[in-house]
Protein backbone atom coordinates (compact mmCIF):
# COMPACT_ATOMS: atom_id res chain seq x y z
CA UNK A 1 0.00 0.00 0.00
CA UNK A 2 1.34 4.04 -0.43
CA UNK A 3 -0.03 6.68 0.21
CA UNK A 4 -0.66 9.20 -2.29
CA UNK A 5 -1.42 12.23 0.26
CA UNK A 6 -2.57 12.53 3.55
CA UNK A 7 -5.76 12.32 2.42
CA UNK A 8 -6.27 9.57 0.19
CA UNK A 9 -5.19 6.12 0.21
CA UNK A 10 -4.63 3.76 -2.76
CA UNK A 11 -4.26 -0.24 -2.03
CA UNK A 12 -2.11 -1.44 -4.85
CA UNK A 13 -2.25 -5.55 -5.21
CA UNK A 14 0.87 -6.57 -6.71
CA UNK A 15 -0.19 -10.50 -7.11
CA UNK A 16 -3.35 -9.49 -9.51
CA UNK A 17 -1.63 -6.23 -10.76
CA UNK A 18 -4.28 -3.45 -10.16
CA UNK A 19 -5.57 -1.20 -7.43
CA UNK A 20 -8.11 -3.10 -5.20
CA UNK A 21 -9.95 -0.44 -3.54
CA UNK A 22 -9.58 3.54 -3.26
CA UNK A 23 -12.30 6.08 -1.18
CA UNK A 24 -12.30 9.40 -0.23
CA UNK A 25 -14.93 12.00 1.82
CA UNK A 26 -14.13 15.62 1.59
CA UNK A 27 -15.87 18.35 1.80
CA UNK A 28 -15.36 22.62 2.00
CA UNK A 29 -16.57 25.46 2.36
CA UNK A 30 -17.55 26.13 -1.17
CA UNK A 31 -17.87 22.99 -2.57
CA UNK A 32 -18.66 19.12 -1.67
CA UNK A 33 -17.15 16.00 -3.49
CA UNK A 34 -18.06 12.27 -2.96
CA UNK A 35 -16.65 9.65 -4.43
CA UNK A 36 -16.08 5.55 -4.28
CA UNK A 37 -13.84 4.33 -6.87
CA UNK A 38 -12.97 0.57 -7.50
CA UNK A 39 -9.82 0.83 -10.00
CA UNK A 40 -8.13 -1.69 -12.43
CA UNK A 41 -10.78 -3.89 -14.24
CA UNK A 42 -13.55 -2.09 -11.92
CA UNK A 43 -15.74 0.79 -12.39
CA UNK A 44 -15.89 4.22 -10.84
CA UNK A 45 -18.70 5.99 -9.41
CA UNK A 46 -18.75 9.71 -8.56
CA UNK A 47 -20.78 12.44 -7.73
CA UNK A 48 -19.41 16.33 -7.61
CA UNK A 49 -21.06 19.33 -6.65
CA UNK A 50 -19.34 22.49 -7.04
CA UNK A 51 -21.10 25.35 -7.32
CA UNK A 52 -19.36 28.47 -5.43
CA UNK A 53 -21.75 31.53 -4.34
CA UNK A 54 -20.22 34.12 -7.45
CA UNK A 55 -20.87 31.54 -9.98
CA UNK A 56 -24.47 31.36 -8.96
CA UNK A 57 -24.84 34.95 -9.15
CA UNK A 58 -23.25 34.72 -12.39
CA UNK A 59 -26.14 32.51 -13.36
CA UNK A 60 -28.78 35.14 -12.72
CA UNK A 61 -26.71 37.94 -14.02
CA UNK A 62 -26.59 36.09 -17.35
CA UNK A 63 -30.01 36.09 -17.07
CA UNK A 64 -30.69 39.35 -16.23
CA UNK A 65 -28.94 40.73 -18.93
CA UNK A 66 -29.65 38.43 -21.75
CA UNK A 67 -32.12 40.82 -23.26
CA UNK A 68 -29.59 43.78 -23.91
CA UNK A 69 -27.39 41.51 -25.29
CA UNK A 70 -27.50 40.83 -29.80
CA UNK A 71 -25.81 37.76 -29.46
CA UNK A 72 -24.24 35.17 -26.84
CA UNK A 73 -20.56 34.24 -27.27
CA UNK A 74 -19.74 30.80 -25.97
CA UNK A 75 -16.02 30.66 -25.27
CA UNK A 76 -14.91 26.47 -25.03
CA UNK A 77 -11.63 25.10 -24.68
CA UNK A 78 -11.03 23.49 -28.31
CA UNK A 79 -9.44 20.45 -26.51
CA UNK A 80 -12.54 19.98 -24.85
CA UNK A 81 -15.21 20.99 -27.29
CA UNK A 82 -18.00 19.13 -25.73
CA UNK A 83 -17.04 18.61 -22.31
CA UNK A 84 -15.91 22.62 -21.40
CA UNK A 85 -19.48 23.29 -22.75
CA UNK A 86 -22.35 24.16 -19.70
CA UNK A 87 -25.69 22.55 -20.11
CA UNK A 88 -27.21 25.37 -17.96
CA UNK A 89 -26.08 27.73 -19.68
CA UNK A 90 -27.11 27.05 -23.64
CA UNK A 91 -30.81 26.29 -21.72
CA UNK A 92 -30.54 29.66 -20.11
CA UNK A 93 -29.54 31.67 -23.67
CA UNK A 94 -32.51 29.60 -25.64
CA UNK A 95 -33.02 30.99 -28.93
CA UNK A 96 -30.28 33.84 -28.66
CA UNK A 97 -27.93 33.91 -31.77
CA UNK A 98 -24.95 31.96 -30.27
CA UNK A 99 -21.21 32.44 -31.58
CA UNK A 100 -19.32 29.62 -30.68
CA UNK A 101 -15.43 30.13 -30.00
CA UNK A 102 -12.83 27.21 -29.64
CA UNK A 103 -10.30 28.65 -27.76
CA UNK A 104 -6.89 27.63 -27.46
CA UNK A 105 -6.88 25.65 -30.74
CA UNK A 106 -3.30 25.81 -30.64
CA UNK A 107 -3.36 23.43 -28.28
CA UNK A 108 -5.57 21.27 -29.86
CA UNK A 109 -5.42 18.28 -32.12
CA UNK A 110 -5.78 20.16 -35.83
CA UNK A 111 -7.46 17.16 -37.52
CA UNK A 112 -10.26 16.96 -34.66
CA UNK A 113 -10.87 20.88 -34.36
CA UNK A 114 -11.93 20.43 -37.94
CA UNK A 115 -14.25 17.66 -37.07
CA UNK A 116 -15.50 19.73 -34.23
CA UNK A 117 -16.25 22.76 -36.25
CA UNK A 118 -17.66 20.72 -39.11
CA UNK A 119 -20.13 18.95 -36.40
CA UNK A 120 -21.46 22.56 -35.29
CA UNK A 121 -21.56 23.86 -38.50
CA UNK A 122 -24.24 21.44 -39.22
CA UNK A 123 -26.18 21.73 -35.93
CA UNK A 124 -26.48 25.48 -37.36
CA UNK A 125 -24.04 26.93 -34.65
CA UNK A 126 -21.18 29.15 -36.21
CA UNK A 127 -18.26 28.23 -34.78
CA UNK A 128 -14.63 29.74 -34.71
CA UNK A 129 -10.99 28.09 -33.85
CA UNK A 130 -9.01 30.44 -32.17
CA UNK A 131 -6.28 31.37 -30.69
CA UNK A 132 -6.94 34.40 -27.92
CA UNK A 133 -3.55 35.93 -27.89
CA UNK A 134 -3.32 36.02 -31.49
CA UNK A 135 -3.71 40.27 -32.83
CA UNK A 136 -5.43 38.66 -35.28
CA UNK A 137 -8.20 37.36 -33.21
CA UNK A 138 -10.51 41.09 -33.13
CA UNK A 139 -10.73 40.87 -36.36
CA UNK A 140 -11.80 37.54 -36.88
CA UNK A 141 -14.24 37.67 -33.82
CA UNK A 142 -15.94 40.80 -35.15
CA UNK A 143 -16.12 39.26 -39.02
CA UNK A 144 -17.93 36.88 -37.22
CA UNK A 145 -19.95 38.68 -34.94
CA UNK A 146 -21.24 40.66 -38.37
CA UNK A 147 -21.75 37.91 -40.51
CA UNK A 148 -23.69 36.37 -37.51
CA UNK A 149 -26.26 39.30 -37.10
CA UNK A 150 -25.98 40.45 -41.00
CA UNK A 151 -30.44 39.73 -41.21
CA UNK A 152 -30.80 41.85 -37.73
CA UNK A 153 -28.62 44.66 -39.27
CA UNK A 154 -30.07 43.94 -42.93
CA UNK A 155 -33.51 44.04 -41.41
CA UNK A 156 -33.18 47.17 -38.92
CA UNK A 157 -31.10 48.95 -41.97
CA UNK A 158 -34.67 48.50 -43.95
CA UNK A 159 -36.46 50.27 -41.24
CA UNK A 160 -33.99 52.94 -41.38
CA UNK A 161 -32.04 52.48 -38.09
CA UNK A 162 -28.84 51.70 -37.98
CA UNK A 163 -27.00 49.40 -35.76
CA UNK A 164 -22.96 50.55 -35.36
CA UNK A 165 -22.37 48.38 -32.23
CA UNK A 166 -23.05 44.60 -31.86
CA UNK A 167 -23.40 43.67 -27.78
CA UNK A 168 -22.51 40.53 -26.41
CA UNK A 169 -21.71 38.77 -23.54
CA UNK A 170 -18.54 36.55 -23.62
CA UNK A 171 -20.03 32.89 -21.40
CA UNK A 172 -17.95 29.88 -20.28
CA UNK A 173 -16.98 28.11 -17.92
CA UNK A 174 -13.52 28.71 -15.74
CA UNK A 175 -10.03 28.87 -17.69
CA UNK A 176 -11.56 28.47 -21.09
CA UNK A 177 -9.41 31.91 -21.79
CA UNK A 178 -12.24 34.25 -21.17
CA UNK A 179 -9.72 36.84 -19.19
CA UNK A 180 -7.20 36.34 -22.48
CA UNK A 181 -9.50 37.05 -25.40
CA UNK A 182 -11.26 40.34 -23.24
CA UNK A 183 -7.72 41.70 -23.04
CA UNK A 184 -6.95 41.00 -26.93
CA UNK A 185 -10.28 42.32 -28.00
CA UNK A 186 -9.53 45.55 -25.93
CA UNK A 187 -6.04 45.83 -26.79
CA UNK A 188 -5.55 46.32 -23.10
CA UNK A 189 -5.56 44.47 -19.81
CA UNK A 190 -8.62 45.00 -18.92
CA UNK A 191 -9.21 42.02 -16.87
CA UNK A 192 -7.39 39.82 -14.71
CA UNK A 193 -5.70 37.04 -16.66
CA UNK A 194 -4.61 33.48 -14.77
CA UNK A 195 -4.01 29.86 -15.28
CA UNK A 196 -6.67 29.16 -12.67
CA UNK A 197 -10.06 28.27 -12.50
CA UNK A 198 -12.53 31.36 -11.29
CA UNK A 199 -9.78 34.37 -12.00
CA UNK A 200 -12.82 36.60 -13.03
CA UNK A 201 -15.21 37.07 -11.03
CA UNK A 202 -17.05 40.61 -11.93
CA UNK A 203 -19.01 41.66 -14.18
CA UNK A 204 -18.35 44.99 -16.73
CA UNK A 205 -19.10 45.83 -20.21
CA UNK A 206 -15.91 46.32 -22.51
CA UNK A 207 -16.02 49.12 -25.58
CA UNK A 208 -13.60 47.00 -27.93
CA UNK A 209 -14.29 48.65 -30.75
CA UNK A 210 -17.07 50.87 -32.82
CA UNK A 211 -18.05 47.34 -34.17
CA UNK A 212 -18.17 45.41 -31.11
CA UNK A 213 -19.49 45.76 -27.49
CA UNK A 214 -18.94 42.84 -24.99
CA UNK A 215 -20.50 42.19 -21.37
CA UNK A 216 -17.87 40.10 -19.57
CA UNK A 217 -19.39 37.40 -17.06
CA UNK A 218 -17.72 34.88 -14.61
CA UNK A 219 -16.59 31.43 -15.48
CA UNK A 220 -19.99 28.74 -14.68
CA UNK A 221 -19.57 25.47 -13.94
CA UNK A 222 -22.19 22.89 -13.48
CA UNK A 223 -23.93 22.72 -10.18
CA UNK A 224 -23.32 18.85 -10.56
CA UNK A 225 -20.91 16.58 -12.21
CA UNK A 226 -23.00 13.66 -13.43
CA UNK A 227 -20.35 12.11 -15.64
CA UNK A 228 -17.25 10.82 -13.85
CA UNK A 229 -15.12 10.98 -17.49
CA UNK A 230 -16.25 14.82 -17.59
CA UNK A 231 -14.77 15.50 -14.55
CA UNK A 232 -11.49 14.02 -15.37
CA UNK A 233 -11.24 15.44 -18.87
CA UNK A 234 -11.43 19.20 -17.53
CA UNK A 235 -9.20 18.29 -14.04
CA UNK A 236 -6.68 16.47 -16.48
CA UNK A 237 -7.17 20.28 -18.74
CA UNK A 238 -6.93 22.44 -15.55
CA UNK A 239 -10.45 23.77 -15.86
CA UNK A 240 -11.45 22.70 -12.28
CA UNK A 241 -9.21 23.22 -9.42
CA UNK A 242 -7.05 20.05 -8.46
CA UNK A 243 -8.06 19.47 -5.15
CA UNK A 244 -11.67 18.66 -6.53
CA UNK A 245 -10.28 15.40 -8.14
CA UNK A 246 -7.26 12.88 -6.93
CA UNK A 247 -4.12 13.59 -9.03
CA UNK A 248 -3.41 9.98 -9.12
CA UNK A 249 -6.97 9.21 -10.61
CA UNK A 250 -6.58 12.04 -13.16
CA UNK A 251 -3.33 10.84 -14.20
CA UNK A 252 -4.21 7.25 -15.02
CA UNK A 253 -7.12 8.53 -17.11
CA UNK A 254 -4.74 11.10 -19.10
CA UNK A 255 -2.36 7.66 -19.23
CA UNK A 256 -4.96 5.85 -20.90
CA UNK A 257 -6.35 8.11 -22.84
CA UNK A 258 -3.34 9.03 -24.34
CA UNK A 259 -2.16 5.19 -24.91
CA UNK A 260 -5.62 4.88 -26.72
CA UNK A 261 -5.00 7.98 -29.11
CA UNK A 262 -2.09 9.46 -28.96
CA UNK A 263 0.42 6.40 -27.88
CA UNK A 264 3.84 7.97 -30.60
CA UNK A 265 3.15 11.22 -28.34
CA UNK A 266 3.55 9.64 -25.18
CA UNK A 267 6.36 7.49 -26.03
CA UNK A 268 8.10 10.66 -27.87
CA UNK A 269 7.86 12.65 -24.40
CA UNK A 270 8.81 9.62 -21.99
CA UNK A 271 11.71 7.46 -23.61
CA UNK A 272 11.70 5.05 -20.99
CA UNK A 273 7.94 4.21 -20.29
CA UNK A 274 6.39 1.14 -21.62
CA UNK A 275 3.02 2.23 -23.21
CA UNK A 276 2.06 -1.45 -23.35
CA UNK A 277 2.13 -2.18 -19.43
CA UNK A 278 -1.70 -1.00 -17.51
CA UNK A 279 -1.42 2.71 -16.10
CA UNK A 280 -0.73 1.76 -12.62
CA UNK A 281 2.44 -0.25 -13.47
CA UNK A 282 3.69 2.64 -15.81
CA UNK A 283 2.86 5.44 -12.85
CA UNK A 284 5.05 2.94 -10.41
CA UNK A 285 7.76 2.20 -13.15
CA UNK A 286 8.25 5.96 -14.48
CA UNK A 287 8.20 7.27 -10.49
CA UNK A 288 11.23 5.00 -9.93
CA UNK A 289 12.44 5.64 -13.54
CA UNK A 290 12.67 9.71 -12.73
CA UNK A 291 14.67 9.17 -8.87
CA UNK A 292 11.44 9.60 -7.43
CA UNK A 293 11.97 6.94 -5.32
CA UNK A 294 8.36 6.02 -4.22
CA UNK A 295 7.46 9.71 -4.15
CA UNK A 296 3.94 8.99 -6.46
CA UNK A 297 2.89 12.55 -5.95
CA UNK A 298 5.62 14.02 -8.18
CA UNK A 299 4.70 11.76 -10.96
CA UNK A 300 1.54 12.33 -10.91
CA UNK A 301 2.23 16.18 -10.82
CA UNK A 302 5.07 15.88 -13.52
CA UNK A 303 2.68 14.27 -15.68
CA UNK A 304 -0.49 16.82 -15.46
CA UNK A 305 1.65 19.39 -15.61
CA UNK A 306 2.89 17.68 -19.29
CA UNK A 307 -0.09 17.52 -20.39
CA UNK A 308 -1.53 20.79 -19.94
CA UNK A 309 1.66 22.29 -20.97
CA UNK A 310 1.27 21.32 -24.15
CA UNK A 311 4.57 19.26 -23.76
CA UNK A 312 2.96 15.91 -25.10
CA UNK A 313 1.88 17.81 -28.27
CA UNK A 314 -1.25 18.97 -29.60
CA UNK A 315 -4.47 16.79 -28.07
CA UNK A 316 -8.28 16.99 -27.77
CA UNK A 317 -10.15 15.03 -25.08
CA UNK A 318 -13.28 15.10 -26.96
CA UNK A 319 -14.38 12.89 -29.67
CA UNK A 320 -17.66 12.59 -31.89
CA UNK A 321 -17.78 9.29 -30.29
CA UNK A 322 -18.60 11.36 -27.00
CA UNK A 323 -22.15 12.99 -28.69
CA UNK A 324 -23.58 9.31 -28.76
CA UNK A 325 -22.06 8.39 -25.37
CA UNK A 326 -23.83 11.76 -24.17
CA UNK A 327 -27.23 11.02 -25.66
Amino acid sequence: MFRTNTIYHLLWSKPVQKFLIYDRIGSKKENVFTTFFLVGRGIIMATIQWFPGHMSKARRQVQENLKFVDFVTILVDARLPLSSQNPMLTKIVGDKPKLLILNKADMADPAMTKEWRQYFESQGIQTLAINSKEQVTVKVVTDAAKKLMADKIARQKERGIKIETLRTMIIGIPNAGKSTLMNRLAGKKIAVVGNKPGVTKGQQWLKTNKDLEILDTPGILWPKFEDETVALKLALTGAIKDQLLPMDEVTIFGLNYFKKHYPEKLAERFKQMKIEEEAPVIIMDMTRALGFRDDYDRFYSLFVKEVRDGKLGNYTLDTLDDIDDDD
